[in-house]
């Protein structure tokens, strides 16, 4: 198995990208390959001050110095850049030299380049992203979408119920996942006309275990193991906990459950809905977050979550 990562992505690449594929190295199974993709002679010099052994290290390298800038269009960039660390990434994930490709860059460039190269899973509506959501009682939730779609129609929420499921049973192993829609009350009339019409479709679905509305006070008690909502929506949950989680590092706070909200212990998100193994990081990740998003890829990789997908489709 080989897991490609942008060493040009995010805030602090790209030392934190080496030194997390090192970390990754060191803790996944021989057979596991890291490719790092990007600026080879840069990477090595990386390695060189790290005191890695390249002869024993399972590292290899596909070397480029061109990037997608965080700033640029998404779309624009992918097709003017071809020589990208972003495109390498998705044409190598293509042709099947790499079975996971992990980036921090530009988001909307990862999205663009999921549905130009690998494409999304017939009967997909549009892909998305998640987040985790840790549960005070132990174990986790997760929430989706959390940003790639601001403006969803009834049916496309549905169908998050659809890849939420297939997320939480094959990678974090939760049988028959409770899915919740996420909502301003419990009552099925609550709501705004998207929420109501989602409703409508969900309770009726034998798809995935529908268990009704969650309202937002629900998200840490384990109400659900899948919340449903718009990625605008979303978003704004998923900034909120950050800036919480914040707060109380900033205040000198330690508190066991609350130090799971650190999104270095989760590492990224697949994307879910296409073809292939695609996990997006945090811009701001550090080395620990690309570890884990690493170890991530490499989990969802092991599961075959695309064709465990493609199935729920059929």
């Amino acid at each position: 198995m080989k897991l490609g990562i942008d060493t040009h992505g995010g805030d602090f690449a790209p030392h934190s990208n080496v030194v997390g594929a090192v970390l990754a190295a060191q803790e996944l199974p021989e057979h596991v390959e890291v490719v790092l993709i990007g600026n080879e002679e840069k990477n090595r010099q990386i390695l060189k001050e790290e005191n890695v052994d390249l002869s024993s290290a399972n590292i290899s390298f596909v070397h480029t110095e061109e990037m997608i800038a965080m700033s640029e269009h998404p779309t624009k960039a992918f097709a003017k850049k071809p020589n990208s660390s972003i495109s390498l990434g998705f044409q190598l994930l293509k042709k099947e030299e790499i079975q996971a490709f992990c980036s921090n860059g530009n988001t909307g460039a990862m999205l663009v380049g999921s549905m130009l190269t690998v494409k999304t899973i017939s009967g997909v509506i549009r892909p998305c992203i998640t987040s985790i959501v840790p549960q005070e009682a132990g174990g986790v939730s997760i929430l989706l979408d959390v940003g790639t779609n601001a403006d969803c129609k009834p049916d496309v929420l549905y169908q998050f119920g659809i890849l939420g499921s297939q997320f939480a049973k094959h990678v974090y192993e939760i049988q028959s996942p409770r899915v919740g829609l996420l909502n301003i009350g419990e009552e099925k009339e609550k709501g705004n006309l998207l929420t109501q019409a989602t409703h409508e479709m969900m309770a009726e679905t034998k798809d995935f275990n529908f268990i009704g509305n969650v309202e937002g006070r629900d998200l840490f008690n384990s109400s659900a193991d899948v919340i449903v909502c718009d990625g605008f929506t979303g978003n704004v949950v998923l900034k909120e906990a950050e800036a919480f989680y914040s707060l109380i590092k900033k205040r000198g706070l330690s508190d066991a459950y609350f130090d799971r909200f650190d999104y270095e212990k989760y590492g990224g998100t697949p994307v879910l809905g296409i073809n292939s193994n695609v996990i997006i990081g945090h811009g701001i990740s550090n080395a620990t977050a690309v570890k884990n998003m690493l170890i991530l890829a490499k989990e969802v990789t092991e599961a075959k979550l695309p064709l465990k997908i493609q199935k729920a489709f059929l």
